[in-house]
């Protein structure tokens, strides 16, 4: 019997009980946020494939062929070679941008759940990351076929992909509670996040390889956490390189951390969601 007056727990266990207990109805909510996305729509799910693809153009032309932009990879470089590798970054950011913005409505668009004693609001955040995965899926299938065709095979340490985005999911997923929560007191945030990501693109190495920077610059780059999850998986992705170890292990505490620091925050403000609302 679950006592509606109690304080929610926080701590990552609970947590972890949560997500298993409610699995099945995270994978159900799941599905029908990413069917329900494109019903109605003529081509559906096709969307899902074709939106990364046009991007993926427009950018390549714009910065390859406008801009002239390289990314000093050695060799010949051609615009096929340079959209592989900036796609990688915006498969990575598109992930971290597709939750940040939609976070903070997660609560607002789901009134209904906030008046279910019983239901679980924490696993809205859960639904959102797993559409959010979803197309970033779709979009790493592209990127895989596309490396296929281009170089006509795949670097074997493309196995530590999983491995390398694991902290980004877990970060996001801290930062998703955060802003759900946020959202519901503060409205002006679901506008101004969308200005916040827009800023981030272009301050992390989707565009452009860090080394590409001032040494004096690179510094304050890295201290975006976006940094390391992008030339980590161009490394492992493309390059040929194993990850870094050390490095990948401090991500991965950090994002628990910030995991962990959402989840507390949302706990702790959910009573008063039914009273805003």
């Amino acid at each position: 019997m679950i006592d509606p007056h109690a304080n929610p727990p926080t701590s990552l266990p609970s947590l972890a009980r949560s997500l298993w207990r409610h699995r099945e109805l995270i994978v159900q909510m799941t599905r029908r946020e990413v069917v329900g996305r494109y019903r109605g729509s003529v081509m559906g799910l096709a969307w899902s494939f074709f939106n990364p693809i046009l991007m993926l153009v427009v950018y390549t032309f714009v910065f390859s062929v406008v801009f002239k932009a390289r990314w000093g990879t050695g060799g010949e470089e051609n615009q096929s070679s340079f959209a592989i590798v900036l796609f990688v970054g915006m498969i990575v950011f598109g992930l971290f941008a597709e939750m940040a913005n939609r976070a903070p409505g997660l609560i607002l668009s789901n009134v209904n759940y906030v008046k279910k004693v019983i239901f679980p609001l924490e696993i809205l955040p859960v639904v959102g990351l797993g559409a959010a995965l979803f197309h970033s899926l779709i979009s790493l299938g592209v990127l895989l076929t596309a490396i296929l065709l281009i170089k006509g095979s795949l670097v074997w340490t493309v196995i530590f992909f999983p491995l390398i985005l694991m902290p980004l999911l877990i970060g996001t997923l801290g930062v998703a509670w955060f802003l759900a929560s946020l959202g519901v007191f503060v409205r002006d945030v679901g506008q101004t996040i969308g200005i916040f990501t827009t800023v981030l693109m272009f301050i992390s190495p989707v565009f452009f390889p860090i080394s590409a920077l001032p040494a004096k610059f690179q510094k304050w780059l890295m201290l975006n956490p976006l940094t390391f999850v992008i030339e980590q998986s161009r490394a492992v992705m493309i390059f040929g390189k194993q990850p870094d170890w050390v490095g990948l292990g401090i991500c991965t505490g950090a994002s628990l951390i910030l995991a962990w620091a959402g989840y507390w925050w949302f706990q702790k403000t959910r009573k008063g969601f039914a009273d805003v609302l």
